[in-house]
């Protein structure tokens, strides 16, 4: 038998013979399992090979990998085995965690760092009806007016979603990325870790100019928390979409920080204070829909105001 084949036969009853342990790894441990450009390179290979669709098998894992010492990359791939990488009778595949691992390296979120300077986007300000302008820097994309400086929206967006698009495709897919967070965290889901989200609504906090009224998106998992006006929150509401739509206005693909409900508190309106009850008027062709939510952004009311 060949050293190699020995190997994999060793790593093969060995694996068999561990049991996983249902706690899970300490944080501490997991980034030290990671701190190692093999085990990194390990993940990558199991990408290049199609561990993302079948299990690859330890010979084909090994000749993606630049290692010639076969013992020396057995080792590190056990170091994966278990929490970041599963063993199974056809060969090796990805767990969850080091899918995501290797996601977030592709994405340049841990390793780029990218700016762009301003640069027109699309949209004019609420405030004093001036021109928009995007930047980016620190992971982030920053909308905001050219004259007044009022900022629409200032949210985080991985280096890589940057790569092969002009302004006007990193700003639609920009759109998609924030508009999939808030519906998701609106629903109670943590669009980080899947955890539990509570929403709560702030007044009068001075965290936002132009918004009196905040909503903040709380996940107790993970501690993600973001922040936004509160009609930023209705873009998935079925009524809403459904009477843009019917005036030929597709919410799911029109930039959400040219509407003025979506990011400021123009069209928002008090209706009770205990409990908090709130009232979006929200425009579109000349008609309007009302949208009454409480503290916890459920849907109370729904009526439409369409002048003859």
């Amino acid at each position: 038998m060949s050293h190699r084949a020995e190997e994999e036969s060793e790593t093969a009853t060995e694996t068999e013979d561990s049991v996983e342990s249902p706690a899970g790894l300490a944080p501490a441990d997991a980034f030290a399992l990671l701190g190692n450009d093999t085990r990194i390179e390990i993940l990558q290979a199991l990408l290049d090979a199609g561990a993302d669709e079948d299990p690859v098998a330890f010979s084909t894992l090994y000749d993606h990998v630049d290692i010639d010492d076969s013992a020396h990359f057995n080792y590190h791939l056990k170091q994966l085995t278990d929490h970041f990488v599963r063993r199974t009778d056809e060969g090796y595949e990805f767990r969850y965690p080091g899918w995501k691992v290797v996601r977030s390296v592709l994405a340049g979120t841990f390793t780029d760092r990218t700016s762009l300077d301003p640069f027109d986007a699309p949209g004019t300000c609420y405030d004093c009806d001036g021109p928009l302008q995007a930047w980016y820097g620190d992971d982030r994309l920053t909308i905001e007016c050219a004259d007044c400086g009022v900022v629409h929206v200032c949210y985080s967006f991985p280096p890589g979603g940057l790569d092969d698009r002009t302004p006007a495709e990193f700003l639609l897919a920009f759109h998609h990325h924030v508009r999939h967070h808030y519906c998701l965290a609106a629903d109670g889901v943590c669009p980080e870790c899947m955890g539990r989200m509570e929403t709560t609504l702030h007044r009068d906090d001075d965290r936002f100019p132009g918004v009196d009224v905040r909503v903040e998106h709380a996940c107790g998992r993970c501690q993600n928390r973001i922040e936004s006006a509160v009609g930023l929150n209705l873009l998935d509401t079925a009524d809403v979409l459904t009477f843009h739509a019917e005036r030929g206005v597709d919410l799911t693909t029109e930039p959400f920080w040219t509407f003025d409900w979506c990011v400021s508190d123009e069209h928002t309106t008090v209706v009770s204070e205990d409990p908090l009850e709130l009232r979006l008027d929200i425009p579109c062709d000349g008609d309007t829909i009302s949208v009454v939510v409480d503290e916890t952004l459920s849907v109370l009311d729904v009526s439409r105001s369409c002048p003859a």
